[in-house]
């Protein structure tokens, strides 16, 4: 049997979710928008409503939640501000490794921050290289002693400004073709935060990089096996960190559709409202269909994960749809609204702008296309 509802304990989160939202973020959007940063009361606010521990079991002070409660939990802040979303979804990209991969001495000496916010976290892959093809990164690391000694620059990072926590990716100095994953702290010798991005859209979240020179890190921060760290990073980026942006697109999406037919009932034009005309009928029917079907693609793939079981072809699949899906949706509600879409203070050009950079985030719609097409062939 396939249940496509929500039990009653998952209707409950989401509902409580949109309330916090309405709450704690809505009042914030302009603020966010004009300073185009994180702000520190809304992190708080998440820290308070608990909500950087949604998948971090109760053991380590998290909500115990699965994965699909956590999409729940993006979707609807999503609604309001695509930002903060993407703020805590990659809380979680950052927290995923040390769940996944941790030892217990990793787990006791890290989660429970993590789980109340009092730690905040990002994975840090992407280099001025790019971020598609992570085998040509070069920050690299040495073993000296109870130490490894990483040199290098990661940029274009979400939460780099305001995180503490940090999972590295790095090669071997020696053999280019290792490659290791390690926890980093900003307290370590070595370690600086470098200048802040700012993007087109998703304002409500901070963007950064963070610089490496003779950083040292303790050899019981290394995550997994020396030399197969490139299982850690991209096993969390192709399903958590893909998971998260279908929640940013899912919300982006829902908000659209219902400011476009608020707007088409309202906008009357040759004496009758836009929402008798075919083309108009035609383009809410396009974005309701898409956003039917990235809610079955993205929470089928949660579903799957929470089972246990390996999910990353179905979150590249739903990753693709959706972020593509959410840019045409914004590009049909501004094309709608007509002159009022392309004002500063309309939310549909907002979310235009955030669609934008859902695309090259967690992998280009290119590269989710390589994948299924891997998977579908089978190699």
């Amino acid at each position: 049997m396939i249940d496509f509802t929500f039990t009653e304990e998952q209707e409950i989160f989401r509902k409580k979710v949109a309330e916090f939202t309405e709450k704690k973020i809505k009042p914030k959007v302009r603020e966010m928008e004009e300073k185009k940063v994180a702000l520190p009361e809304v992190v708080e606010a998440l820290k308070d409503e608990k909500l950087t521990g949604i998948f971090i079991p109760k053991e380590y002070n998290g909500l115990g939640l699965g994965y699909t409660e956590r999409l729940i939990a993006l979707e609807e802040i999503a609604k309001v501000s695509p930002g903060v979303a993407m703020m805590l979804q990659i809380f979680g990209l950052g927290i995923e490794p040390i769940l996944k991969f941790g030892n217990d001495e990793q787990k006791q000496k890290y989660l429970p921050g993590l789980a109340v916010g009092e730690k905040l976290a990002t994975v840090a892959v992407t280099e001025a290289t790019g971020g598609s093809d992570p085998t040509g990164i070069k920050t690299t690391y040495k073993k000296e002693g109870d130490f490894y000694i990483l040199n290098g620059r990661k940029i274009m990072l979400t939460n780099a400004p305001i995180a503490n926590t940090f999972v590295v990716l790095a090669k071997d100095s020696e053999n280019p073709k290792a490659f290791s994953t390690l926890i980093i702290e900003d307290t370590f010798e070595g370690f600086r935060r470098g200048k802040e991005w700012h993007e087109i859209g998703l304002h409500g979240c901070s963007v950064g990089e963070i610089l490496l020179e003779n950083c040292k890190v303790p050899a019981s921060n290394l995550l997994g096996q020396e030399g197969k760290g490139m299982r850690v990073a991209m096993s969390a980026i192709g399903e958590v960190g893909r998971g998260g942006m279908v929640g940013v697109a899912l919300g982006i999406m829902d908000t659209l559709l219902k400011i476009t037919v608020n707007f088409s009932k309202k906008r009357i034009l040759y004496g009758k409202p836009i929402s008798n005309l075919q083309t108009i009928q035609n383009k809410i029917a396009e974005m309701r269909l898409d956003l039917e079907i990235g809610r079955l693609l993205g929470y089928r793939a949660t579903s799957i994960q929470d089972k246990g079981q390996r999910s990353d072809l179905e979150f590249a699949m739903a990753k693709y749809f959706t972020t593509e899906a959410a840019q045409k949706a914004a590009k049909m509600a501004v094309d709608i609204q007509g002159g009022y879409g392309v004002t500063e203070e309309a939310v549909v050009t907002r979310f235009l702008r955030d669609s934008f950079v859902l695309g090259p985030s967690a992998g280009t719609s290119d590269i989710m296309k390589v994948i299924i097409a891997r998977a579908t062939i089978g190699k």
